[in-house]
């Protein structure tokens, strides 16, 4: 197979780096808003509108996959994780491969022997990968960065092997031999398919423009706000030669006005304020494209439409983001029984073959967490289906339906 280096892969990550910066950005609510119209006063120009949307898209899906240990596990992979604070892993994996398509897991050993998994942006980490495991064949990862954001210490990760490398030398200051037969270095991928093998960002371009149009409304909206709390006024007919405070015409209740040596007098006009309402209905059909893009509904992003929902009823207007929370567990699962795969190899010094892990399997809690009405119907259903099938339903089993 060839072999890339480490040259090659630093230029890959350059490359890639930036998206997922911009996609943090969103995440953070940190990105600037593109102004297109010439029509916004210059006050309103300086003034950001941080929206969570693209958070809320990526944390609503993030918080429902929970791990739940592993089925059928003769290699103790539950209790490699558990000893690497398998919570915070699982949970920051899980949410930094879904903001920016993939995220790596780093495995080492420890001083005692014991390995050791850590969770590696996108924006530090790439490799080469292959199609058929989801492994890599090399990978490459910075392992830190100074205060100016340069990298002092990245790794080159090959099959037996870890080459260590300090302040960008061409030379390896350090290289680790391990048992393992692939790169210590393991993808945690969300939605891969055969033209991106790295997957696709839950943060999409469609979600990063709608949520840009938002925000211009948002600024339109409050530029609307000025009009409509101090409606324009206007007066005709005023002597060129009297005296006229704008400021005082708009705070005061009563202006005294006389009549000229003609016995005309100045007359007085205010234009129909303007409504709010348009730029309310423009955020709630772009409230209703996002929510159509993230699966999620528009009680989701806020925006109240009737009385509380049962489970059922929660159940059914998330049907597209539980099957897209089922994709998720199915393509995690893959990379973190990986991860798993290769800290057992590095744990008892041996180089398993992948197949001995075929049956093993990452178990989740429940996408939703039934209420005590939807508890009683899983009793009553698995109550029928014991009459019928005497001891299909175990411990396990009923756990996996109902996460208690």
């Amino acid at each position: 197979m060839k072999k890339y280096g480490i040259e090659f892969l630093r230029a890959k990550l350059a490359t890639k780096s930036s998206r997922v910066k911009l996609r943090y950005n969103y995440y953070d609510m940190k990105t600037k808003m593109r102004k297109i119209s010439a029509l916004i006063p210059p006050e309103f120009r300086t003034l950001t509108y941080p929206l969570g949307w693209c958070a809320k898209g990526v944390d609503s899906l993030a918080d429902r996959l929970i791990y739940d240990g592993f089925d059928d596990d003769p290699f103790g992979l539950e209790e490699i994780y558990s000893m690497n604070n398998a919570d915070v892993l699982f949970d920051s994996s899980i949410l930094s491969a879904l903001i920016s398509a993939c995220c790596f897991l780093y495995i080492d050993r420890e001083e005692n022997g014991y390995p050791r998994i850590e969770c590696i942006d996108g924006m530090d980490a790439t490799g080469v990968i292959d199609p058929v495991t989801n492994m890599l064949t090399e990978g490459y990862a910075v392992l830190e960065r100074n205060e100016e954001g340069k990298a002092i210490l990245e790794a080159y990760f090959l099959p037996y092997r870890t080459e260590y490398y300090e302040n960008n030398s061409t030379e390896p200051t350090e290289v680790f031999e391990h048992e393992a037969p692939y790169p210590l270095l393991v993808p945690v991928i969300n939605r891969p398919d055969a033209r991106r093998p790295f997957g696709h960002s839950r943060i999409s371009r469609a979600c990063m423009g709608i949520v840009q149009s938002a925000m211009r409304t948002m600024l339109r909206t409050e530029v609307g706000a000025e009009f409509f709390s101090v409606p324009q006024k206007y007066v005709v007919g005023i002597s060129q030669d009297a005296e006229f405070n704008n400021r005082k015409a708009t705070l005061s209740s009563f202006l005294k006005f006389t009549k000229d040596e003609d016995g005309d007098h100045p007359v007085l006009g205010q234009f129909q304020q303007q409504s709010m309402a348009p730029h309310l209905d423009h955020m709630k059909m772009l409230a209703s494209m996002f929510a159509s893009e993230t699966h999620l509904t528009l009680e989701d992003l806020g925006f109240n439409t009737g009385n509380p929902a049962s489970y059922e009823a929660i159940c059914a207007s998330h049907e597209q983001l539980r099957l897209t929370a089922r994709k998720a567990q199915r393509t995690f699962g893959v990379g973190f029984l990986n991860a798993g795969y290769l800290a057992a190899c590095l744990r008892d010094e041996m180089a398993y073959d992948r197949t001995a892990f075929a049956g093993t399997k990452v178990a989740w809690a429940p996408i939703f967490e039934p209420d005590a009405s939807q508890l009683s119907n899983i009793g009553d259903a698995a109550n029928k289906i014991q009459q019928s099938f005497p001891d299909y339903f175990d411990e396990k089993k009923l756990h996996k339906v109902t996460g208690l």
